[in-house]
């Protein structure tokens, strides 16, 4: 088994992360992840099992202004880890996607939490969620424990999800994320369809 549980977070407008603060997302959380996970995957195909944990968060799923360099590495190691899990499952492979809330680890320790120079222009509109990031830390209702014995209960299961939400907040905010998406999805599919070319069938793809 390995566990891609690497990376920090970050709070900052777009305008105010500048390009190397951008990367060090990129790089952290899906960078690393995936040369890890591409270290291990000959040895696990050799034995016909394995399961690749890779620690997402609520942010791979949804974000909000403030977090957006942090999403983007998490959305990226979703979108990777997701392909990934078909191109494996042949060889006996799982991948599980974990989406923690707010967790009681060191994540938001005014130490850890890394956050852009604030601007005149957005100072307003984040202030308040660069104080409550800090003012969190200690008083998180995830027990990373319980965190612990559910992943392992899943990689130990013969059958597990793609992804799993850990805690009530993650539970809440993914799920009306998903239904207010699908809700716009099909609000607008007519116009969306309309890009096609008159009378020609949908795409077959092979997957």
């Amino acid at each position: 088994m390995l566990v891609n549980n690497g990376g920090v977070g970050q709070i900052g407008a777009a305008e105010e992360v500048d390009d190397a603060r951008l990367r060090d997302m990129i790089e952290q959380h899906l960078l690393g992840p995936a040369a890890l996970t591409r270290a291990v995957l000959p040895g696990m195909r050799t034995t016909g099992a394995g399961t690749i944990v890779q620690i997402s968060s609520q942010g791979g799923r949804v974000s909000f202004p403030g977090a957006g360099s942090y999403s983007a590495g998490k959305f990226a190691l979703e979108g990777w880890s997701q392909a990934l899990a078909g191109e494996v499952a042949p060889f006996g492979i799982r991948v599980l996607i974990v989406e923690p809330s707010r967790f009681r680890t060191g994540f938001n320790a005014a130490d850890v939490l890394e956050f852009a120079p604030s601007s005149s222009t957005y100072g307003d509109m984040l202030g308040a969620i660069r104080a409550d990031m800090l003012a969190v830390d200690g008083k998180q209702e995830g027990d990373p424990a319980r965190a612990a014995e559910i992943i392992r209960t899943l990689v130990d299961a013969e059958t597990a999800p793609l992804r799993i939400a850990l805690g009530r907040e993650a539970v809440r905010r993914i799920g009306d994320s998903y239904r207010s998406g699908l809700a716009e999805l099909e609000a607008y599919a007519e116009v969306s369809a309309g890009a096609d070319f008159p009378g020609v069938p949908e795409s077959v793809r092979p997957v």
